[in-house]
């Protein structure tokens, strides 16, 4: 299994380039199977997840052609697709279940196995499942599996999510485009990758609307085209390495991203004294004079993001006095907190709610990764720590980051994996 090695205490510099996102991409080859028209896919990242999704694909018969270097993706269905995903190519990967709604409206069944993916709550599909149901499908749960299917189209209903939810608005987006009449969605989750996902049905010629910040109508279509269509960047890899330079007080340049997606974790990392200098689509993150503590709480777009939770704990920890998280998203996402303890991090957790206690020395340790943003939150810590960290099971690391290890080496971290 292989390992990072990472020595601590160096300064990092240079340009750091952002990858494609990984959540924007997952819901966009989702809905390739909606159309028998060639995709062009562009700025694909080039990580587990989006490397699962293509094996998903092509497992029920998409032609699939993955360019690494140029990072895109071409696709085409020129026969019927099989309506199977199969629970060993889902068990990594919470987006898979996203091929339930394409198939289901395209092909009127599916049988997609019960999603896996990080182990930081339930994340329960029933949201998924209830809304489906509305819309005239019948869905049973066998053996791990959704078994799901409809006579005729699925019909356009009113569909009010109890609470927001990424992944059911993609769902009911997919399943809605092929449905008789129209769809009504509210209180939709409004993240940028669920937004890009909208951009690229538009252009495949579904009929979809946004008609205010959290409702979205859709009237059903009946086939759609060829299109192509540039990944909007990663803004959690983003933040990330913004982290990664306000941690080591080191000058960094971020290159191909929207500051305006970022309006909010560039604000709370400015209020905690990180110098931020936007220069249309980069930014420039200057050397720290003092790091300030500060109280958040993670929730829904537009607010701070659950996915950056891991990393801005870390940098609590060299911040002056003490800081609080409060983690609205996921229940179990304090799963990192064990290892940073064990690197010298003074933490307390009770219930949903993280007290950080600042201007902590962190000290190597040999570590073991629990989830992705824990992964990347390790990384981060190690960077500043003393001696040499070990993080084991980086596997978790490759299903969001590309090439982390090399964008930082290249910055003047001394990190390298371990086979």
């Amino acid at each position: 299994m292989q390992k990072l090695e990472i020595k601590g205490g160096r300064k990092i510099s240079g340009t750091i380039k952002i990858s494609g996102s990984k959540n924007a991409t997952l819901p966009i080859l989702a809905a390739t199977i909606l159309t028998d028209k060639e995709i062009l896919i562009t700025n694909v990242p080039i990580v587990k997840d989006v490397e699962t999704m293509v094996d998903l694909l092509r497992s029920m018969g998409s032609d699939v052609i993955l360019n690494k270097k140029k990072k895109i993706i071409r696709i085409i269905n020129k026969k019927r697709l099989k309506t199977f995903a199969p629970y060993h190519l889902l068990k990594t990967m919470r987006a898979g279940v996203l091929v339930l709604g394409s198939l289901l409206t395209r092909y009127n069944n599916a049988k997609v196995s019960l999603p896996g993916g990080c182990a930081i709550g339930s994340r329960p599909i029933d949201v998924h499942l209830s809304a489906l149901k509305k819309m005239g499908a019948k869905i049973k749960i066998k053996d791990g599996y959704i078994i799901a299917s409809s006579k005729k189209n699925l019909k356009g209903s009113l569909i009010r999510f109890p609470k927001i939810s990424v992944g059911a608005t993609e769902n009911l987006l997919l399943a809605s485009c092929f449905a008789k009449g129209k769809t009504k969605l509210r209180n939709c989750a409004s993240e940028p990758e669920v937004k890009d996902l909208v951009v690229f049905l538009k252009k495949l010629g579904s009929n979809i609307n946004w008609v205010g910040k959290r409702s979205i109508n859709i009237i059903g279509v009946k086939k759609l085209r060829t299109t192509r269509h540039k990944v909007i960047f990663d803004r959690i890899e983003a933040g990330t390495y913004i982290i990664a330079s306000a941690l080591t007080n080191s000058t960094l340049k971020i290159k191909n991203i929207d500051p305006k997606i970022m309006s909010t974790e560039i604000d709370v990392l400015r209020k905690m004294g990180v110098t931020i200098i936007i220069k249309s689509n980069n930014l420039i993150v200057k050397p720290i004079k003092i790091l300030k503590n500060i109280n958040i709480s993670t929730k829904p777009y537009p607010g701070f993001p659950t996915d950056l939770q891991a990393q801005i704990m870390v940098l609590m920890t060299k911040a002056n006095g003490v800081s609080k998280i409060t983690e609205n998203i996921f229940e179990n996402r304090f799963m990192h907190v064990s290892e940073l303890r064990r690197m010298g991090a003074q933490i307390e957790i009770k219930g949903n709610k993280a007290v950080i206690f600042g201007n902590r020395k962190l000290n190597g340790a040999e570590l073991m990764a629990t989830d992705l943003r824990a992964s990347v939150s390790l990384v981060l810590a190690a960077l500043v720590a003393t001696n040499k960290t070990i993080i084991n099971r980086i596997y978790h690391l490759d299903r969001g980051y590309e090439k982390i290890e090399k964008k930082l080496s290249k910055c003047g971290a001394k990190i390298r994996r371990l086979q």
